[in-house]
């Protein structure tokens, strides 16, 4: 398996570059996340690699991150996401938005991507959403835009993530209690826990 490329970059287009390594071209498909940040033609370049392998033929999916190549192996691992949907998916929204999307069940936003409908983000949402660590989860949600007013759920909402809670529980919980417009993050959390 390869796992990388070092070498320099012999051709770049959106969607797919040519590293030269030792005198060989390797040809590798990349979303535009990663397309951007690699430098431009002529300079020197490691790009991660996930080589896909079938009976039929064989692809190189290049990666300028590890978070963005473990998302793609993630997205594949999806019944109905191939390699080129999985690329798009990583071409349309940045490795933290699909995150957040899949934490908070967004199925409209996963079903924008090209390739997705809605009853395959329903899927991703459901094979996907607990592969993320607290910390992920956590990191995630603290970048989603909340409408204002909403941070102190979202943070009483947090917390119990943070206690282990998942993340539809603990908004679920929260939601629950999120009746009084005075009260407190502290003051939601102990609600949220005793169920009053």
């Amino acid at each position: 398996m390869i796992t990388f490329l070092d070498g320099i970059l012999e051709e770049k287009q959106p969607g797919r570059v040519v590293v030269n390594v030792g005198g060989v071209g390797y040809e590798v498909a990349v979303p535009l996340s990663s397309f951007d940040r690699l430098p431009p033609e002529g300079e020197k370049a490691r790009v991660l690699i996930y080589h896909h392998i079938t009976d039929a033929s064989q692809a190189l999916f290049g990666f300028s991150s590890d978070e963005e190549r473990r998302m793609f192996t993630l997205l594949l691992g999806v019944n109905g996401i191939g390699p080129k949907i999985a690329v798009s998916a990583l071409s349309g929204l940045s490795v933290r938005e699909l995150k957040t999307a899949l934490v908070e069940s967004d199925v409209k936003r996963i079903s924008s991507i090209s390739g997705i409908g809605k009853k395959t983000a329903e899927r991703v949402i459901v094979e996907l959403r607990d592969k993320f660590s607290a910390g992920e989860t956590l990191e995630a949600l603290s970048g989603a835009d909340d409408e204002p007013g909403d941070s102190r759920l979202r943070d009483a909402a947090l917390a119990l993530v943070s206690l282990g809670y998942k993340q539809d529980d603990a908004r679920k919980m929260i939601k629950k209690v999120a009746g009084d417009a005075n009260a407190s993050v502290e003051d939601l959390i102990r609600m949220a826990l005793t169920g009053k």
